[in-house]
């Protein structure tokens, strides 16, 4: 069995024995995007890695504090490693063909260039880092508050904000931020905006990356889209992103409409309650919609 069918296999197989969503469904009501259709109160991303696992499992579970949860193998040579972030999971793979992958950070490609994680006091976070024998994360003061930030790279070399904000509401704790470096803003922000159909939430300066930043929510899980003016590599492999959705035939449709690309068409997995389809934003990032069992029938149940 190839690398890319058994990543095509197991990401959707983490999802129906996960049993993700709790019911709750996105506010928007607008049948002109997919986001009525959201039933899992988060996103999930997922990055593909080059390293020995084990090195990504200690750096997301034992040195940034995430709960690391089943993994999924259904053979072949790679598997599904989850982490739980509040609401959402990271699900760390291995890389597969036909993507593109590009080293470096939020300026050097587009692509899912970064990931935000909060936390409320960062003496505990740095002892993690020095416990495990890393460098600790150089954190700065953000203007206008309380918070800090640092930079740092996971053992794959992708880029992660670690931002200590104290005294903040718990639910920004559980709460964790993508961020996609984009080619053309008004494109991409449209896509997320009137396809997806994400909370479109005001800009923000970004003085980290001397950029402005615009952030699309749904539920704990904020997208950030930022572009640099820039002619800029590819990179399509490193991470996308994750909806639970109760209608993937709808997503289909509609994508098929607007001329969203599709990666991998519509389909049932075979021995599972579970249909799925793989989009593609206008930078060919992975946007990969599930529609679980118990989605569709939360949603039978809340339209009796």
């Amino acid at each position: 069995m190839s690398v890319k069918l058994v990543s095509r296999i197991l990401l959707p197989l983490a999802l129906v024995l996960q049993g993700a969503g709790s019911g709750a469904f996105a506010d928007s009501t607008d049948e002109g995007s997919v986001g009525h259709l959201l039933w899992q109160p988060s996103m999930n991303v997922f990055r593909r890695y080059a390293v020995d696992a084990e090195q990504m499992f200690e750096f997301y579970g034992g040195v940034l504090g995430l709960e690391q949860l089943q993994s999924f193998d259904v053979g072949g040579t790679t598997g599904v490693h989850r982490f739980r972030a509040g609401n959402s999971e990271v699900k760390l793979t291995g890389r597969v063909d036909g993507r593109e992958y590009v080293p470096g950070g939020v300026r050097d490609a587009t692509g899912l260039r970064l990931l935000t994680f909060f936390y409320p006091d960062k003496a505990p976070l740095i002892e993690r880092f020095r416990a495990h024998g890393l460098a600790e994360p150089q954190f700065e003061a953000l203007p206008g508050g309380e918070r800090e930030v640092a930079l740092v790279e996971d053992p794959d070399g992708h880029a992660v904000e670690l931002v200590v904000a104290p005294n903040a509401p718990a639910e920004l704790y559980d709460s964790i931020e993508i961020g996609l470096t984009v080619e053309d803003i008004e494109e991409s922000r449209e896509f997320y905006r009137e396809f997806v159909g994400l909370e479109e939430l005001p800009p923000v300066d970004d003085p980290v990356h001397d950029t402005t930043k615009y952030p699309y929510r749904h539920g704990t899980t904020t997208v950030s889209l930022r572009s640099f003016d820039a002619e800029l590599p590819a990179d399509t492999g490193t991470g996308g992103i994750q909806y639970v959705v109760t209608d993937a035939a709808f997503v289909d449709r509609l994508a098929k409409e607007r001329g969203v690309p599709i990666d991998q068409p519509l389909s049932t997995l075979r021995g599972f309650d579970l249909r799925t389809i793989w989009l593609d934003d206008p930078d060919g990032i992975t946007n990969y919609f599930a529609e679980t069992g118990q989605s569709r029938r939360a949603a039978a149940q809340s339209s009796e």
